[in-house]
């Protein structure tokens, strides 16, 4: 019923949507009469009061008049329910001498399907005058004939019938004749001349009579013939057939001029007189068209071919006429017998062209057959082909209605062509095809359906505005508008996805186009779902999720984190005299925002004050000594390292490290003045003047230092409530501030206490202190951010000998590889930071947990030293050639590989 609800309301579809699918014609036909030859648009009956009907019923139920013969002569009008003649009816022409005329005709209403019979009974009316078959007769009477004798005359015809038809017959007044009117079997009325005195040749040989015949109307109609009587000489023997009746079958379909039978006749007179011609008596224009007899042979032939369905039987009248005169009547019965030369009929009453489908039992056809043969010739059977979805019903008299068996389904099979077959059961048997070719009109039953259920779309950042990004593509089995998809956007399910401002879609093709530039440091993937809806009514839709992958361009170079750049005061390292070759001067920490190998980086040095003194890894950053150092190495060096990162093009990043050369860490070191100078030789009032201005250098410096130690413990005794002794000396406290001018005020700050007591002494107030971080550039804020956008990799392990990116190889082993896959190198900067940022907080030491590496608070047990890089080689302790590795090893207090033993580290902390 939901599917009747969608669809619109059709006439021809409802026309044969069954209420009641069969009703119950009436017992009795409904009968009516009118007279011949009545004008057209005569009234008839009003069809409405006779069938019981309501006023406009057959209007609305679209009834109509169907006549047997297949010809209109009967009208309906639906409104007002008369029925009307629509042609002037000829009572002769419909029936000929049957009587009753009834012209039979079906009432036939469509919702639902009724029939009624009704019979229009044809009254006769007196519009023919009887009519002799020629105007002139000629008859031979003996003149020795008795009085009494009867003369057969030739018969008038009438086409009326009844009262209005041939009556009787007369003859003009004479003295030897009168007419006998006689009825035969077959209701036709003969005239007879009888004889009422006797003849006389010598007297009078010949008389010429008018015989009359009249019919019954009012007023009569009559027709004349003359009658010329000769008076011969004595014949006492007329002829005398020998077989009367004759009777005989004939085949409907024998060929023209075959023999149908021979009739035979003797007369026992002698000479001319017993001579006998044959001939036909009294027959009608038919019989003469469709016999011919021989006159001496008495044999009939056939001369037109015979249709059983028209005239099924012939009595054919036999005259023989001997020399004299007399004649024999004899009478010949032909039956027609039928043969199968008729092929059924198919008459088509209602037909619709076009079933919705997912519609129910619907009457597709209403249509009636017929076989003019009779018997089994005449007997048929109606089918169709089994493969298709429709059933024929008989309903009423020959009458079938062709409906669906089930809901059509256009998607299946859009046209059905339908064959009628209707064969006679006759031999041979005949049969009659028709064609129907109903199409099944479309109902919106089908959703669009995309061509896939998720869609993957890749787009480069930094795009152009409305760039096309791909497509989606949605199809409808249905058609017409029900086919027609439209494209639009669904509510993103994250209500913080700003979808409106980043894609849109073309509704009428599905092209998905990007509204703004996109980046990957900000964005790097969303997903979104598409709508695809028809045009139907009620409108059907689906969906599909897009997922917009956006792949990382290399727009952002490398950010070096450590050292940090200060053009007013370069960050100096210092790095003792004594170090070996392999010695860690200090490591260069960058990172780049971009991912994958956007994001590797590699480092060189580019520019050196002394070209092979020091060495930068390539993939760890790592500066270390090239070989040993000596006594003519300059005491300033100045290294440019180049960090670039494996984009295309590259981008990349300096970073200028001033190196330090010391004798040791036993007594304070202030910068030195450039080594070639101090070397070079010189006048004394330059010397003076150098010594002088390093004087006053000196005392300066020293109460800055002072200063600043001052400061420091009081900052210390502050915020831990310890205090840090300064021994007594001429350097007290052996504290030098290698941050020079604020070279590391905003970024970095050193502590580093020198003193000449060992290692196990130094006071608890003197102690290795964190890198503060104080202010760093909005990148390395940013970069969290970024490095949380990629979901963790259970997956991403490797060995210590193997650990990539900036955090370098164990050892400064020179082999370690490169991360394999973007995730993993995303996954290396947010360690970086992560071990940074808690350093510097205070909330974890560079120990931490036994292979945890501080780590474990924010990341979860999982990272533990097997999964990660060791990130505290980063921080690295001059006058070693190797990294901090491991908080055991610092508690130990092993000295490190290389330095002096009676110089102690700096620590220091690289900020995140």
């Amino acid at each position: 019923m939901e599917t009747l609800e969608r669809i619109q309301p059709n006439r021809q579809v409802m026309v044969f949507i069954l209420m009641v699918f069969f009703s119950q014609a009436l017992a009795e036909p409904i009968r009516y009469s009118v007279m011949e030859e009545t004008e057209s648009g005569f009234f008839v009956a009003h069809l409405t009061k006779d069938l019981g009907l309501e006023i406009g019923e057959l209007a609305a139920r679209s009834a109509r008049v169907v006549s047997d013969d297949d010809k209109q002569r009967l009208q309906l009008d639906r409104q007002t329910g008369d029925l009307l003649l629509r042609e002037k009816l000829d009572r002769e022409e419909l029936c000929g001498p049957i009587e009753p005329c009834v012209l039979h005709f079906q009432v036939f209403l469509e919702t639902p399907v009724q029939f009624f019979e009704g019979e229009l009974s044809i009254q006769d009316v007196n519009d023919h005058s009887p009519v002799f078959p020629t105007g002139e007769m000629l008859l031979k009477i003996p003149e020795n004939s008795q009085p009494g004798t009867l003369f057969p005359l030739k018969l008038a015809q009438d086409l009326d019938v009844g009262s209005n038809g041939l009556q009787k017959y007369t003859i003009s007044p004479n003295s030897h004749f009168h007419v006998l009117t006689r009825n035969h079997s077959e209701g036709k009325k003969y005239p007879d001349l009888v004889q009422d005195k006797p003849l006389d040749r010598e007297e009078q040989p010949e008389f010429s009579l008018t015989l009359t015949a009249l019919d019954g109307g009012s007023p009569p109609k009559s027709g004349t013939i003359t009658v010329r009587i000769l008076i011969m000489d004595v014949n006492d023997n007329a002829p005398e057939f020998v077989h009367t009746p004759y009777e005989v079958q004939v085949l409907e379909n024998n060929p023209l001029d075959s023999p149908v039978l021979s009739v035979s006749a003797r007369d026992v007179d002698a000479g001319n007189f017993g001579s006998v011609s044959y001939g036909l008596f009294q027959a009608s224009d038919e019989i003469k068209q469709t016999f011919s007899i021989n006159e001496v042979t008495g044999e009939i032939r056939l001369t037109k071919k015979l249709d059983f369905e028209q005239i099924k039987s012939y009595h054919v009248e036999i005259e023989a006429i001997d020399g004299g005169g007399l004649s024999g009547k004899g009478t010949v019965f032909i039956d027609v017998v039928d043969v199968n030369d008729n092929a059924p009929e198919l008459t088509i009453s209602s037909l619709i062209s076009s079933v919705p489908e997912n519609a129910p039992e619907t009457v597709v056809s209403i249509f009636r057959i017929r076989d003019r043969d009779s018997g089994d010739n005449g007997k048929m059977i109606c089918s169709i082909p089994d493969n298709l979805p429709f059933l024929l019903k008989p309903t009423f008299k020959n009458f079938y209605t062709l409906v669906t068996e089930r809901p059509l389904d256009r998607e299946s099979q859009a046209e059905y062509n339908i064959t009628i077959t209707v064969t006679d059961l006759g031999t041979p048997r005949l049969k009659t095809q028709h064609n129907i070719t109903v199409t099944v009109s479309d109902v919106n039953d089908n959703a669009p359906a995309f061509s896939q259920a998720a869609y993957t779309l890749r787009v480069r950042e930094n795009n152009s505005p409305a760039l096309h990004i791909g497509s989606v593509s949605a199809t409808d089995r249905d058609s017409g508008a029900n086919a027609q998809v439209t494209y639009s956007l669904l509510p993103p399910q994250d209500p913080q996805l700003p979808l409106a401002s980043l894609v849109s879609i073309n509704a009428d093709n599905g092209q998905l186009f990007a509204l703004r530039s996109l980046d990957f440091e900000a964005l790097r993937a969303f997903e979104f779902r598409v709508g695809a809806a028809d045009r139907g009514s009620p409108a059907l839709s689906s969906q599909a999720l897009v997922r917009v992958l956006v792949v990382d361009d290399n727009d952002n170079s490398p950010f070096v984190l450590y050292p940090l750049q200060n053009g007013s005061a370069p960050c100096t390292e210092l790095v003792p005299r004594a170090a070996e070759a392999g010695y860690l001067v200090t490591k260069v920490v960058a990172v780049d925002g971009d991912s994958g190998q956007n994001a590797w980086l590699s480092y060189q040095l580019l520019k050196a004050t002394e070209p092979g003194l020091f060495g930068v890894w390539a993939h760890s950053g790592e500066v270390r000594t090239a070989r040993l150092l000596s006594e003519r190495d300059a005491v300033k060096h100045r290294l440019v390292v180049l960090v670039k990162d494996n984009g295309e093009p590259p981008l990349s990043a300096s970073v200028t490290l001033h190196v330090l050369l010391v004798d040791g860490f036993s007594q304070p070191y202030l910068p030195l003045p450039d080594a070639a100078a101090a070397e070079a030789r010189a006048d004394p009032l330059t010397v003076y003047l150098v010594v002088a201005l390093a004087s006053v250098s000196s005392l300066f410096l020293f109460s800055v230092l002072v200063f600043v130690a001052v400061r420091l413990c009081r900052r210390s005794r502050a915020a831990s409530g310890g205090g840090c002794s300064v021994p007594e000396g001429p350097f007290p406290g052996h504290l030098v501030d290698v941050s020079g001018a604020g070279t590391l005020s905003h970024s970095y700050q050193y502590d580093v206490c020198l003193t000449g007591v060992p290692r196990t002494a130094l006071p608890s107030s003197c102690k290795l202190k964190s890198v503060v971080t104080r202010n760093l550039p909005a990148v390395t804020r940013e970069l969290p951010s970024l490095s949380m956008q990629a979901p963790p990799n259970t997956d991403w392990r490797f060995s210590q000998a193997q650990r990539p990116g900036t955090s370098g190889s164990q050892n400064g082993d020179e082999t370690g590889t490169w991360p394999n896959n973007q995730f993993d190198t995303e996954m290396l900067q947010a360690m970086i930071l992560a071990s940074a940022s808690e350093a510097a907080d205070g909330s974890s030491t560079l120990g931490g947990g036994a292979g945890t590496m501080g780590l474990s608070a924010r990341y979860g047990p999982q990272f533990t030293l097997q999964h990660v890089p060791d990130y505290r080689q980063n921080v690295y302790i001059p006058g070693s050639n190797a990294t901090l590795t491991s908080a055991a090893g610092k508690r130990d207090g092993k000295a490190p590989a290389g330095g002096n033993g009676n110089k102690k580290k700096s620590g220091k902390k690289e900020k995140k």
